[in-house]
């Protein structure tokens, strides 16, 4: 009999690519496992999922966390009705496990689980966990985390520190294996939705790297809302440049950029790390217990990044630790082995490792004859 796994979760890409890591690590391990995602149409699942090939069941969940006034109480009543749609999704498919992986519909689809009896993982990407995991991970089997200091939030009988996880394809890059342009290239993601912050500070440094324009490549995830604004500031100021407002090959920009501006969200950061990138990290200024500002701390003392708080941002600080960038090759070169000296390869491999004892394959054959190795990190997924 084949098992059958939900993932629940997403929102923005933070939630959503770690769980589409596992889900592709399980349908690798095993072909005969079943993947389902439960999520929102508002979320970016709605437009990725159909792409990596898994189904998508949606649900009318919404965030409480910064909500105020009407926008608070429309959240809370649609909690009762997502609960609803989750026990709906849940008695169809019948899985043997849920996973949650944090988001609007994680919460909802956890509790359902749980009524129903269902085994429930939930991983936590951030530092700091949010109420919907915290009060979820009461609830759940197993509680997979990326930072040993997340487990105090958590019943200890039930955590595992196992890192982030990440798309395959960013673990089997290494720095010299990358393909990178023959230009400087500049990559920023500003996350799934794009940061008008950061948008704004590199056109801003746009005319402050004239004397450079001939040699950087800028490739540049703007968001929706600021995609044709951006275009139109390469434009008159006569710089080329790759912009869109989402990248759906990301892991090839990665592999080719000589640094990065992005944010500094917990998935962000283990892909940059997989790959052995050097960044210059501008924190969301609104993230949840200020979770962004400690991870791109730890970074930064790391050596592997400069950090910018957004209130500090502007084209000329951009502009400044850019040419030193350039100019700096050496010092580049090791911030880029700093930064691949803290990836962890193996988190993917360790929570299927869980997600297949939960499921009682833990100690089969995989479908190709291996058997589970929970340490050997040249899996890599």
């Amino acid at each position: 009999m084949s098992k059958r796994i939900i993932i629940a979760g997403g929102g923005t890409g933070g939630h959503l690519f770690p769980g589409i890591a596992l889900a592709k690590a399980l349908k690798e391990q095993n072909p005969n496992i079943k993947i389902a995602f439960i999520g929102t149409e508002r979320g970016i699942e709605f437009k990725v999922l159909p792409r990596e090939g898994f189904p998508l069941k949606t649900i009318s969940s919404s965030g409480l966390v910064g909500k105020r006034g009407l926008q608070k109480v429309v959240s809370w009543m649609k909690l009762p009705l997502s609960v609803i749609q989750s026990l709906g999704h849940l008695l169809r498919y019948r899985p043997h496990l849920v996973v949650g992986v944090g988001g609007y519909s994680s919460g909802p689809v956890g509790l359902s689980a749980w009524l129903l009896g269902i085994p429930v993982l939930i991983h936590e990407q951030n530092s700091v966990p949010g109420m919907t995991n915290q009060w979820i991970g009461k609830l759940a089997r197993k509680v997979a985390v990326s930072f040993g200091e997340s487990k105090k939030y958590f019943p200890e009988h039930k955590v595992e520190v196992t890192g982030n996880m990440i798309r395959k394809e960013f673990c089997e890059s290494k720095i010299e294996e990358n393909t990178k342009s023959e230009k400087f290239s500049i990559l920023i993601v500003g996350g799934s939705q794009g940061a008008h912050s950061i948008n704004n500070a590199v056109v801003e440094a746009l005319d402050l790297l004239d004397d450079y324009k001939d040699r950087i490549e800028w490739i540049h995830q703007t968001g929706e809302k600021d995609e044709e604004r951006v275009k139109t500031a390469y434009l008159n100021k006569g710089v080329h440049a790759q912009v869109q407002s989402f990248f759906f090959d990301m892991v090839d920009q990665v592999k080719k950029a000589s640094l990065l501006i992005c944010r500094s969200g917990a998935g962000t950061l283990a892909e940059i790390a997989a790959c052995g990138k050097a960044s210059i990290l501008v924190p969301f200024p609104y993230a949840a217990h200020d979770h962004q500002v400690h991870n791109a701390r730890a970074v930064e003392t790391a050596g592997a990044a400069r950090v910018v708080l957004d209130h500090e941002l502007s084209g000329s600080i951009l502009a400044d630790l850019i040419k030193e960038a350039i100019n700096d090759p050496e010092s580049l070169n090791t911030m880029e082995r700093d930064s691949l000296a803290l990836g962890k390869r193996d988190a993917t491999q360790k929570v299927m490792a869980m997600c297949m004892d939960l499921i009682g394959l833990g100690q089969n054959q995989s479908a190709n004859g291996g058997r589970l190795n929970r340490n050997n990190e040249l899996l890599c997924f």
